[in-house]
């Protein structure tokens, strides 16, 4: 199992280049099941997520090329399978998306439940709900969802649940709707930007979605999509992640690829702690005006300071000049990154659904463990500010988010070093072209 040596105190500096939007990618990749011909994708990012879509794609019978690097085509025109297997859908839980495709193109679905999560309860009832809702009958059965349809019809749905509205089940609900008889009308639909992005690849293939970035979506069916060529919107998660960074090690970055519309809480939250962030087209120049100063923020859905930059924000906040608290209203639980930085010298205390840090001088490096994404995101940026050594492991969670991560922080000047496994920092892909070499230890 491979492991991250980081050995800290390097300000970054440098220009780095956003990937795809990971979170936009893999709805979009399970709607081309939906979508009879040869979908091509630009901006695709290459990821442990992207690749097990890839490959439960493939299952279906789904055939996948790669043009280059980072353009993939999807020739889904003959599916001959609608069961996605627990072995498959347990290693995502986005595998789901694939449940509204299936059931509007084929009329019927078999996918597993995708089980437990890291950053706690994540239920799909809404999901269920919706699709009930368009004319489904689903049965759950020895661990799988079962739906099946003669026609799904236009319907009023409501999505929101304990945590406000759920991302995957509107796009879920949003993908089965487009080929419904009839409107539908999705009420405390997710405004997320990766939301928007499915509907406007989904408008492309010929839906008819208004609404997108509210909280109402209106979608009058249509009777079939066409395939096209589209272009995946950049990843705001790392985007913002390169921000702290640069934060964190009194950097000075260069980011490409930055949607500022797509990160307007983030941006602000940064700048309070300290960051002096210039925009310019989609491009930001990132450095520390000063110290780091403390914050009080709360994690909310769109438009609000996103819940995947919590983890990697209360590691920055470690090193602010004052007491900082960090809450997570989407997902409460999701603190198990406290408890490595405190094996680094952090001052957390958790208190019901956030933390309160002290900031200290100075973190020291420490042997800790990755739990999920973006606490392995935290881990790694407070490697990169603290005195000496600091060794990541169960790293593959990085790899489901961040593409060629030791490789684009070596060129940024950090000292890094991806060892054992034998694992190349990019995964690499049956049938892809194999990218050009990259160096993961700049100071040996």
């Amino acid at each position: 199992m491979d492991e991250l040596r980081i050995r800290g105190g390097h300000r970054l500096q440098g220009t780095v280049s956003v990937s795809g939007a990971k979170n936009a990618a893999l709805p979009i990749m399970a709607a081309t099941l939906a979508i009879p011909g040869r979908t091509i994708l630009h901006n695709f990012p290459r990821l442990r997520d992207t690749n097990s879509m890839i490959q439960l794609l493939t299952q279906f019978g789904v055939a996948v090329e790669f043009l280059d690097d980072h353009t993939i085509a999807l020739e889904s025109s003959a599916v001959s399978t609608c069961r996605a297997d627990y072995e498959l859908v347990r290693t995502m839980r986005a595998s789901v998306c694939v449940l509204g495709p299936l059931l509007a193109s084929q009329g019927e679905a078999c996918v597993s439940l995708p089980g437990g999560c890291n950053i706690g309860h994540r239920p799909i009832d809404l999901h269920l709900k919706g699709l009930s809702a368009l004319g489904a009958e689903i049965v759950i059965d020895q661990g799988y969802i079962h739906a099946s349809a003669r026609e799904l019809r236009g319907a009023e749905i409501y999505l929101s649940g304990p945590q406000g509205s759920t991302v995957t089940g509107t796009c879920n609900v949003m993908s089965a709707a487009v080929l419904s008889r009839g409107r539908t009308i999705i009420q405390a639909a997710a405004c997320e930007p990766e939301v928007i992005d499915l509907g406007n690849f989904l408008n492309a293939c010929g839906a008819q979605i208004t609404g997108l970035g509210t909280s109402t979506l209106t979608i009058d069916g249509v009777r079939e999509l066409q395939a096209v060529e589209y272009t995946i919107i950049p990843d705001r998660i790392e985007a913002a992640t390169w921000m702290m960074a640069a934060g964190i090690t009194d950097g000075d970055l260069t980011i490409e690829g930055v949607r500022d519309d797509h990160l307007t809480a983030a941006i602000e939250t940064l700048r309070t702690a300290g960051l002096a962030i210039d925009l310019q087209d989609e491009t930001a120049r990132v450095r520390r005006a000063g110290d780091l100063q403390p914050l009080d923020v709360v994690a909310l859905p769109f438009p609000g300071f996103p819940t995947d930059l919590q983890a990697q924000l209360t590691a920055m906040m470690c090193l602010a000049s004052g007491t900082s608290v960090v809450t997570d209203r989407v997902f409460p639980d999701r603190f198990l990154h406290a408890a490595e930085l405190l094996r680094m010298g952090a001052k957390i205390r958790r208190e019901s659904s956030g933390v309160i840090i002290e900031g200290v001088n100075e973190l020291s490096g420490a042997c800790v463990m990755a739990s999920d994404l973006r606490a392995s995101a935290a881990l790694v940026l407070a490697g990169l500010a603290a005195r000496g050594e600091t060794v990541i492991s169960r790293i593959y969670h990085l790899d489901r988010g961040y593409e060629d991560l030791a490789g684009k922080l070596s060129r940024l000047d950090a000292d890094v070093e991806r060892q054992k496994g034998g694992r190349p920092n990019t995964p690499q892909f049956a049938g892809a072209p194999t990218p050009s070499a990259s160096k993961t230890s700049s100071k040996g």
